[in-house]
């Protein structure tokens, strides 16, 4: 059951990488240049507290607010492509081999 619902998150957060790629490809060809939204842009207009309650948790508790601005900085549909395969990954079905003994 929880394989199941890794596998479901991962596919939605995935859905989700490539609408952000979509839009980002319309905004690209709108301006004549490539421009990627980042994601604490996105963040910020979908969850305006949310990028800040995380910064203070970040600051708090582990100390590491670096990684939380180096992974708000990178492209929206880049951070949630990752996140999205790692969840797949994670909630796969293992592969049996045959004829080997435990």
């Amino acid at each position: 059951m929880i394989r199941f619902l890794l596998r479901l998150l991962g596919f939605l957060i995935l859905a989700g990488a490539f609408v952000a790629l979509v839009i980002d490809g319309a905004r690209s060809i709108a301006a004549g240049a490539i421009s990627f939204t980042p994601l604490q842009a996105t963040w910020s207009a979908a969850f305006p507290p949310g990028i800040e309650k995380t910064r203070k948790f970040f600051d708090e508790t582990l100390h590491a607010s670096g990684i939380l601005d180096a992974v708000a900085a990178q492209p929206t549909f880049i951070v949630l492509g990752v996140l999205g395969i790692l969840l797949m990954l994670l909630g796969r079905r293992r592969r049996r081999l045959v004829g080997v003994a435990p």
